[in-house]
């Protein structure tokens, strides 16, 4: 299992950030629609739409994310766009979130399909967007899920005693949270720190919150940021628990699939795109 996960992160790696890194923002997009057409796929088959539907599921994100493309939303989506993407994830994560794993199976499934296709094609849409604002922009707002990730593991190990979501991921605690925020803000001040004394002020989500609202206000927003990563995690969790599956998928060997990588993305990337392109 250790060498699966090795390889299939070296080869993602191996793809990514060549694409990340490259002159034009276009190889990044058409890689990470790839990938997010592969999450719809793996979306419609935990909502029960069957073969046929998980690819049509698929298929129709791509086509969604080639027309914004044409459309050139890559370089200037409507702000509509991440406010209702932001709407979807904070109303929606709310009552999944109370329901728990019970619930979701009542809802209709067309609206769990839709709402699920919603937020892919809105992530896919920020995430590109991210990359043609600039590479430092997209990675920090990578690094906001990945420090709250790690400094939730590492602080719910050390401090973790009330459970967060005992029905849906019994080993998150309120702890953790707490811990992820404190992580985030510390890598805030850092990341913040180092664009004022070495250059490249402004190109981050950091220095782009700090200026709109300030300390207080970017320190409010990061927290914010940190916990909607946690409510895209228990969200894939809660749909998952629903449909009796461990994984996604089995895309990517030793890590699952792909919804199991970007799940604590996918509320993230268009609510910092609504915090900063006010």
């Amino acid at each position: 299992m250790l060498g699966q996960r090795i390889v299939t992160a070296v080869v993602l790696l191996a793809l990514l950030l060549p694409a990340l890194f490259a002159a034009s923002a276009w190889p990044f997009a058409a890689l990470t629609l790839a990938l997010i057409a592969a999450a719809g796929w793996e979306w419609g088959r935990l909502n029960e739409s069957g073969a046929t539907g998980a690819w049509l599921s698929g298929g129709l994100l791509a086509l969604a994310g080639a027309a914004a493309w044409g459309l050139g939303w890559i370089e200037q989506a409507p702000a509509a766009v991440w406010y209702a993407a932001v709407a979807v994830w904070v109303l929606g994560g709310i009552v999944a979130l109370r329901g728990g794993p019970a619930m979701w199976p009542r809802l209709p499934r067309g609206v769990r399909w839709g709402l699920g296709l919603l937020a892919l094609w809105a992530a896919w849409l920020a995430v590109v967007h991210a990359r043609w604002i600039g590479v430092s922009f997209v990675l920090s707002v990578f690094c906001i899920v990945w420090m709250a990730d790690i400094a939730a593991y590492f602080g719910g190990r050390a401090f973790g005693r009330r459970k967060l979501a005992p029905s849906i991921s019994p080993g998150k605690s309120w702890e953790g949270v707490w811990s992820g925020m404190a992580g985030v803000l510390l890598l805030g001040v850092l990341w913040w720190w180092a664009e004022r004394s070495w250059g490249g002020a402004g190109s981050s989500v950091f220095s782009g919150l700090h200026a709109l609202y300030g300390a207080g206000g970017a320190a409010l927003a990061l927290a914010v940021l940190a916990g909607m990563s946690v409510v895209g995690d228990l969200v894939e969790s809660l749909v998952k628990r629903a449909a009796g599956a461990k994984d996604s998928s089995g895309l990517l060997p030793g890590h699952g699939g792909v919804l199991d990588r970007i799940d604590a993305l996918l509320p993230v990337l268009p609510l910092a795109l609504a915090l900063t392109r006010l």
